[in-house]
């Protein structure tokens, strides 16, 4: 969707790498993008004319299942982070794509399907790796640089480029999921059943209303491919043996 022409992309693999391109790019006056996941809708990953930092070599995550926390890289995705933390029946809020990248969402926010009960992806966050504009690495959490561990929480970036980021797990192992798909005639009862259905809810069923088009699956009406829909996608990470009543 995004056609923009930076003047280079530099696809770092350590922090001293991302020190480097600050340093150019300050020392040259030019724009500075920062790619982590590359799912930027915006297309906020990438500048005409600018120095890109590309992280798509730094996606490793490391989780420490005692502390129940985890490091990520910052060009990490949420499927390689739930991958990684489900090998230990642990997981914490991200998006509800796993193509989403972490550290944009978790800048944004980030609401998924945990968040009813373990709340935002930022709320889960214990620290930041960061480069700042004048190339200094910084820690920020509850108890260094506080003012800008607060700041990332939610501010949506531009506070420097953050190389890693470090989570607070929960217990989250055998789920239900499943989406259901309507006609977008019925989409009104639908989003006013949605609506009261979920005030009401346990908070270990998380779940998303949204309109798109039909996908081209076995399941799904011939008719009704590529045709606007309304779709809720609903998880349950309650006792297993309730799901499917969920």
């Amino acid at each position: 969707m995004i056609d923009k022409r930076p003047a280079a992309v530099v696809r770092v693999s350590q922090v001293a790498d991302v020190i480097a391109c600050g340093n150019f790019a300050r020392d040259n006056s030019m724009d500075l993008a920062v790619r982590g996941g590359g799912h930027s809708a915006p297309g906020f990953g990438t500048w005409d004319g600018a120095l890109v930092i590309d992280f798509a070599n730094t996606t490793g995550v490391r989780v420490d299942p005692a502390a129940r926390t985890a490091r990520s890289e910052a060009g990490a995705t949420w499927a390689d982070f739930n991958h990684a933390t489900h090998a230990f029946g642990l997981a914490t809020p991200g998006g509800i794509v796993g193509s989403t990248g972490i550290a944009r969402l978790t800048l944004g926010g980030g609401i998924g399907y945990l968040s009813r009960k373990y709340g935002l992806s930022c709320d889960n966050l214990i620290s930041a790796d960061v480069v700042t504009a004048e190339g200094k690495f910084l820690t920020a959490s509850e108890c260094d640089h506080e003012d800008l561990f607060w700041a990332l929480r939610g501010g949506g970036g531009n506070f420097g480029v953050v190389t890693s980021l470090e989570y607070r797990l929960h217990p989250v192992d055998v789920v239900h999921a499943g989406i259901i798909i309507y006609q977008m005639e019925n989409a009104q009862t639908v989003a006013k059943f949605y609506r009261d259905h979920m005030a009401s809810a346990p908070e270990e069923f998380g779940a998303f209303l949204a309109f798109a088009l039909g996908p081209p699956v076995p399941f799904l009406p011939e008719e009704w491919h590529g045709k606007s829909v309304c779709v809720v996608v609903g998880m349950w990470t309650g006792d297993p043996a309730e799901g499917p009543s969920r």
